[in-house]
């Protein structure tokens, strides 16, 4: 049975969205936006919010599937620290830059894919909104 995670990953591996896209566009129905509009919030927000410097556009992604949920700022924060966090552990980064292994290392092989980024956040982001409810 293909999940969520799944979806949002091979939107992401088929080049039709962004990393952000890709997590906002599979949960839209859940943060209660249209397909469109999910697509449109994300445009801003590929390679690391555009230069690679920033934070992943996946885990961008799914903090504004959650603020859209909680509609409750410590709660939205609470549960995207988790997410960062966990993310932060199972790949060593949250930065676009170092993910992709760009860092100041020299080592040009990447922690993690973008389309596995994008499964993460998406498992991360299903995991505190099913603790939620």
């Amino acid at each position: 049975m293909e999940t969520r995670k799944h979806i949002a990953a091979e939107k992401k591996r088929c080049g039709s969205h962004n990393c952000a896209q890709a997590v906002l566009h599979t949960y839209a129905d859940v943060a209660g936006v249209d397909e469109t509009t999910a697509m449109n919030i994300g445009n801003a927000f590929a390679a690391g919010m555009g230069n690679m410097e920033g934070t992943c556009g996946a885990l961008v992604g799914a903090g504004v599937v959650v603020g859209l949920v909680n509609k409750d700022k410590a709660a939205s924060v609470r549960q995207m620290r988790q997410i960062m966090t966990r993310f932060q552990e199972r790949n060593g980064a949250t930065q676009c830059r170092l993910l992709k292994g760009l860092g100041n290392t020299g080592a040009r092989t990447p922690l993690r894919e973008c389309p596995d980024c994008v499964a993460d956040a998406a498992e991360l982001l299903e995991e505190v909104l099913n603790r939620k409810g």
